[in-house]
């Protein structure tokens, strides 16, 4: 008598089957917000990408123009090269600890840079490798001496990392606040250092320069990872359609249009079947 009841379609609106529905519109809706997150950050590395494009081999333009306070700084202004002169203060030379570079452990050199208006620009010169000592370089190559020009890439001052801490003449990280505090309080650019591209004169031996050609260049994956949240959402409703006519069919299994178009489905399974299929029937049936 209940199967006689919810006869035809009329079960699909069943407190049961409509939960399924809101599930799976619950689902589709979370899969649209992970395939608009995934394009969000799509567009950020292009973003990205087309800021490297723009700064990296810009021409260098006057320290001054660029950040006109010494406080002065925004992410768009990342790898824009500047130029400025003044003297190297060899004597508050400063080493950023754990720099890896090319698989191998080491520091960064800071070296201030005195310029016109009596203001310090902090330079990353490069990097040198950890020494016989692991706390420090078995040498660091003197900057040169005199009135030099730089040409540098802005980066901004660097967050603090936890338990990262340094003594002496070291840094855990390039938290210009933190260098600040290493010079003394100085008059120092507090929101941006300049990592080396050139200086003139030239020294005659100088750390490894750690950036020497655009950062790679990659979007990712996120174009696909939005696609496949699209994909699973329309799986959900897929799969909820599949079980509703496969209920359906089961319901109405005695109705006399139902069973000839099951009787139908079966004639096309039938004809769809090949050679091999057939072969594994009688060898099944033999077992």
């Amino acid at each position: 008598m209940s199967e006689q009841k919810t006869a035809g379609w009329r079960f699909a609106f069943s407190r049961r089957w409509l939960g399924y529905l809101a599930f799976a519109i619950a689902f589709a809706i979370a899969c649209g917000f992970l395939s608009n997150w995934q394009l969000s950050r799509s567009k950020e590395a292009a973003a990205a990408n087309a800021l490297i494009t723009a700064n990296f081999d810009s021409r260098p333009v006057p320290l001054t123009q660029e950040l006109p306070s010494l406080g002065a700084y925004s992410p768009k202004q990342e790898w824009t090269r500047v130029t400025v002169t003044g003297t190297y203060e060899r004597d508050k030379q400063l080493l950023v600890r754990n720099r890896p570079f090319n698989g191998s452990p080491g520091f960064e050199v800071l070296t201030p840079l005195r310029t016109a208006d009596g203001s310090l620009f902090i330079v990353d010169r490069g990097w040198v490798p950890t020494g016989n000592r692991t706390d420090s370089p078995d040498h660091v190559p003197a900057a040169p001496s005199g009135t030099v020009t730089v040409v540098a890439r802005l980066k901004a001052s660097e967050p603090a990392i936890a338990g990262r801490t340094a003594v002496g003449d070291q840094v855990g990280t390039i938290q210009l606040s933190v260098v600040k505090q290493k010079l003394d309080g100085a008059d120092m650019y507090t929101s941006a250092y300049g990592l080396l591209d050139s200086e003139d004169p030239a020294p005659a031996t100088a750390p490894t320069p750690t950036v020497t050609a655009p950062p790679t260049q990659d979007e990712g994956l996120h174009w696909s990872y939005m696609i496949q949240w699209i994909i699973f959402a329309l799986i959900g409703f897929f799969g909820l359609g599949y079980a509703l006519v496969t209920e359906y069919r089961r319901r109405n299994s005695d109705d006399p249009a139902e069973r000839a178009r099951a009787a139908e489905r079966e004639r096309r399974r039938r004809a769809k079947r090949t050679d091999a299929d057939v072969e594994d029937e009688l060898l099944d049936a033999t077992r």
